[in-house]
């Protein structure tokens, strides 16, 4: 039995080092790049795309952050993503992180680029969080009133219907006006390396 988990688990490393070997060939990126952007150096890193290592869950989270993916994408079946992704609104579960309420839009992996979210900007959360990531941002306001603050730029008010474009390596505030929450749909995307290198 011990046998079998040891080789089922040998099986699931292999996997997921081919997932992190795939993703950063299609960024671009040499393994020091990646150990500048994650603070794990390149043996480690390494070690973890061969399925050598056992990865920590800090070490994944950084990687993930670093390719602007989510933690689960590493976990994915292949299969699950082959022709295209449906998430039917009912069973998107509702998630907390950073003073918001999100929930994804998309069950994405290493396949896509974007990162669909419905979030809510709860009233009265201030204007304190600021965001920061590698990529660009699109957002559209459903409902209620936004404010949107974009580096040293003047805070932008965002009504129904409005959107905004942005790169998202700027730091920026999301903040709910007039006393509601407001409700938007945001899209962020990694910067496509692959593209920008086939013209460079």
């Amino acid at each position: 039995m011990e046998e079998g988990v040891s080789g089922r688990l040998g099986t699931e490393l292999a996997w997921v080092g081919d997932r992190l070997r795939a993703l950063r060939r299609e960024r671009g990126w040499r393994l020091e790049d990646l150990a500048e952007r994650t603070s794990l150096s390149k043996a480690y890193l390494s070690r973890l795309e061969s399925g050598e290592r056992q990865p920590s869950l800090a070490a994944l989270l950084g990687v993930a952050q670093a390719y602007g993916v989510p933690l689960s994408s590493f976990f994915e079946p292949e299969s699950a993503t082959r022709g295209g992704v449906v998430v039917r609104g009912a069973k998107a579960p509702v998630q907390r992180g950073n003073g918001l309420l999100y929930a994804n839009l998309s069950e994405g992996n290493l396949k896509f680029n974007l990162q669909p979210l419905r979030v809510v900007i709860p009233t009265g959360r201030g204007r304190g969080e600021v965001y920061r990531h590698e990529g660009e941002q699109w957002l559209y306001v459903l409902s209620g009133r936004l404010g949107l603050k974009i580096g040293d730029e003047e805070e932008l008010e965002l009504g129904v219907g409005d959107a905004a474009h942005f790169d998202a390596d700027n730091p920026h505030t999301l903040t709910a006006l007039d006393g509601k929450d407001a409700e938007i749909i945001l899209v962020a995307c990694a910067v496509p390396y692959l593209l920008l290198k086939s013209y460079l």
